[in-house]
């Protein structure tokens, strides 16, 4: 496809400083042992980690490709270390890139930078422990970090996996979370990477979804008028800051009613902070749970107030109502781009194909909150 869009879907040390030499990898690359018919990466991560981490020796408690990703690859790995600057069993996830990446996501050693500045901001995040770029390792660049406990699923959190009595301070705890997250502004020279929007944050968006649907050959006239809706009520330029470009229940892990860790840095930009807050509130990310705005955990004033308090800026409620919208025209976008990539045999994928076959439902959804929106004006 000519035009895809941002799918939803670590020691503090630079990506440079973060490369180990290969001489000092390939003098470390003995006595690991790895469990058999793991085609290698395993054995080959084991090695990674006994050279980064200064270890005598380490083996392989555990190797598994964790479920979901259709962008990234991710492996839940454990290891044993004896000695080195972390020793003892280590949880850890790999995460690298799948066969089919999006062209709008960021590189693995960019995430990284991202993992670690929001590490710095007091942001919840695995802890980003190591980054590769030898892609002669696994195959790919891939990053190290560690492993958090609870649960990432959106329909289990949703029904069942959140106590009430948990709901109103984990959607505060959200608010809060990305209350810091928004914190880290430009100019930063550790994402140097990332760029500034050139016009309003909204009508970029605008303009890059409307080239996405315009690279499709089916028309929908839905999503033109979602798109002309947006450009028409577009709310001026608002303040830019570090976006995670895809919070949404399913993308933070839930441990005990608390956030462990927030997942899924791909899609990471400067943006309009309201463009986060929009996108966990979108009817897309409810999980059959209407009636809670955020995520299908709890409700947007909780949200609203906690991010208040830490950022010291009120929320204008209204604009986040547009940027549901706004979220919700992406999310049919990328279910077109998903289901291409499945029908052109790019990547045949039954996830890709059923998240194609969600587009209805989302011009539903839209059409319902774009009618609600002018009724009340």
């Amino acid at each position: 496809m000519a035009q895809s869009i941002s799918d939803p879907s670590q020691a503090r040390r630079g990506p440079a400083a973060a490369r180990p030499g290969a001489q000092a990898l390939a003098s470390r690359r003995a006595s690991v042992s790895a469990p058999a018919g793991d085609g290698g990466i395993a054995q080959a991560l084991a090695d990674y980690i006994r050279a980064r981490n200064a270890a005598d020796a380490v083996s392989v408690v555990a190797f598994e490709r964790l479920s979901g990703g259709a962008i990234q690859s991710n492996y839940a790995l454990t290891v044993h270390s004896e000695g080195g600057r972390r020793s003892g069993e280590l949880a850890l996830v790999v995460r690298s890139d799948a066969p089919s990446k999006v062209s709008a996501s960021l590189t693995r050693a960019q995430e990284f930078s991202v993992l670690r500045r929001a590490f710095e901001a007091g942001v919840t995040v695995p802890e980003p422990l190591w980054l590769c770029e030898d892609e002669s390792i696994i195959g790919s660049a891939f990053c190290v970090m560690a492993r958090v406990p609870g649960v990432a699923s959106g329909r289990q959190l949703v029904r069942g996996g959140v106590t009430p009595e948990q709901a109103v301070p984990l959607t505060r705890q959200l608010g809060e979370e990305l209350a810091r997250l928004h914190g880290v502004r430009p100019p930063d020279p550790d994402l140097a990477f990332l760029v500034l929007p050139g016009m309003s944050r909204a009508l970029e968006r605008v303009h890059e979804y409307r080239r996405a649907l315009d690279s499709i050959s089916e028309a929908h006239p839905v999503l033109e008028y979602a798109l002309n809706w947006l450009e028409d009520r577009e709310p001026g330029q608002g303040e830019i800051v570090l976006s995670h470009g895809d919070f949404r229940t399913g993308n933070y892990m839930v441990h005990d009613g608390r956030v462990s860790g927030i997942l899924d840095w791909e899609f990471a930009s400067w943006s309009d902070p309201l463009e986060d807050l929009g996108w966990l509130c979108s009817r897309s990310w409810r999980f059959g749970k209407p009636d809670k705005e955020v995520g299908g955990i709890g409700d947007k004033v909780d949200l609203l107030d906690a991010y208040a308090q830490v950022s010291g800026r009120q929320v204008d409620a209204e604009k986040v109502l547009y940027w549901e919208v706004m979220g919700m025209t992406r999310w049919a976008v990328i279910a077109l781009q998903q289901a291409q990539r499945h029908v052109s045999g790019e990547e045949s994928s039954l996830e890709l194909a059923l998240t194609g076959r969600m587009l209805p439902e989302i011009e539903f959804d839209l059409l319902n909150q774009i009618d609600l929106l002018e009724r009340q004006t």
